[in-house]
């Protein structure tokens, strides 16, 4: 048998419905709370095996979806969750006991951090953040009791890198759970457990869906830990709604032609911003200047790096003001990974709690822009940029 890409292998998973006649060409949405029975051996049977019942225990939509990313991502088995942060607290909850101990990257999304500092604080989880530059900082904090490693694949929003080959080793050498955020980048770009990591998180409001109209998360791991995370799903009410996955479903399909083009005009757009005389500096992993260059080019392929980027312009908030109501395409939004171009401020958003000093330690300054960038023609993004930016002349 020849060997099919994974864009095309995707296409064609989560298509056929147990139990359904007819093959329609897409998915119908199950917009229903139930699935009804008629007597007690088909009650039996459909409990045995594991078939529909109640729409919190399992949705055909959720399936279909689920089959898909598990294909994407290279994981045994996916789950659906309501949102990202769903995924990743249900996650935790499950595969998490009091006493345990959870090493998590410094450098993480705002309301993860809130997850680690708070939530399992009160579940008698003690978590050691470290910066995961250097991997024998990582080795240092490893205790007897640690359970977990956690980490996105790029930080938000300086986009420093994670070697996840050196951190899956250290988790495994002592016996702990690897577990990778993989929304900044998506499986399109990079598939974090082919380097070893044994649970992957998505946001699926994000690039996969990528049309900004439906909100969802993801778990990716081993059909074992997926039993495990599957009944915490269920108690804590944390699932994906049927109409939600069936709307993913079909954003996620052609993720393997957008995304690819968003990740290539990012990098347009970050070498034009790097000549630009009024930015300072422009954080992405296809410029020569990147202080990973070369791990990036290790751990990425063809399809691109990310389509996301950070650049520093003067840190003047009337002239930053005035550039964003310049730009003729892209709008401020607290969200990212959708068809339009977006920016957003990190000191005066998910940073905003964080204290000058300890931001410019991170590299975050007044003067950064965060950049998600969408499917307009590269040539006329980079213009608008560059017209833009005559602001601060």
């Amino acid at each position: 048998m020849p060997e099919y890409s994974v864009s095309t292998e995707a296409l064609y998973q989560g298509n056929h419905i147990r139990g359904m006649e007819m093959h329609p060409e897409t998915i119908p949405c199950f917009l229903t709370t139930a699935f009804t029975m008629k007597g007690f051996k088909e009650v039996q049977e459909t409990y045995d095996t594991k078939g529909y019942t109640y729409i919190r225990t399992r949705n055909p939509n959720r399936t279909a979806l689920g089959e898909v990313i598990s294909c994407l991502e290279g994981g045994e088995e996916s789950l659906v969750f309501s949102s990202g942060m769903g995924a990743i607290t249900t996650t935790l909850m499950a595969l998490l006991e009091p006493g345990d101990h959870v090493i998590c990257n410094a450098n993480i999304y705002g309301e993860t951090f809130c997850v680690m500092t708070q939530i399992l604080k009160k579940c008698g989880v003690e978590v050691t953040f470290v910066d995961y530059q250097n991997t024998e900082d990582i080795a240092k904090a490893v205790r007897p009791n640690t359970k977990l490693i956690y980490s996105e694949v790029f930080s938000n929003p300086t986009l420093t890198l994670v070697d996840l080959r050196a951190v899956s080793a250290l988790a495994h050498q002592n016996g702990a759970l690897l577990m990778v955020d993989n929304t900044f980048t998506s499986p399109i770009a990079i598939r974090p457990i082919d380097f070893g990591a044994d649970i992957v998180i998505n946001s699926l409001t994000k690039f996969l869906n990528g049309h900004s109209d439906a909100v969802g998360g993801a778990v990716t791991t081993t059909q074992a830990l997926c039993d495990k995370i599957q009944s915490v799903a269920m108690l804590l009410g944390t699932p994906g709604d049927p109409f939600s996955s069936w709307l993913i479903h079909r954003g996620i399909n052609t993720a393997s032609v957008r995304i690819p083009q968003q990740m290539h005009t990012a990098e347009r757009l970050a070498q034009v911003l790097s000549q630009n005389k009024h930015v300072s500096k422009v954080n992405h992993p296809s410029l020569p200047t990147y202080p990973q260059k070369e791990l990036a080019d290790s751990m990425f392929g063809k399809n691109g790096y990310c389509a996301m980027l950070s650049f520093i312009v003067p840190e003047d908030l009337e002239k930053i003001d005035q550039f964003m109501l310049a730009l003729k395409f892209p709008r401020y939004a607290p969200t990212l990974g959708g068809l339009h171009t977006t920016l957003s401020h990190p000191v005066t958003s998910s940073h905003m709690g964080v204290p000058d000093e300890t931001r410019r330690k991170m590299g975050i300054t007044p003067g950064m822009i965060r950049v998600s960038v969408g499917i307009e023609d590269a040539d006329d993004l980079a213009a608008d940029f560059e017209n833009a930016l005559k602001v601060f002349d």
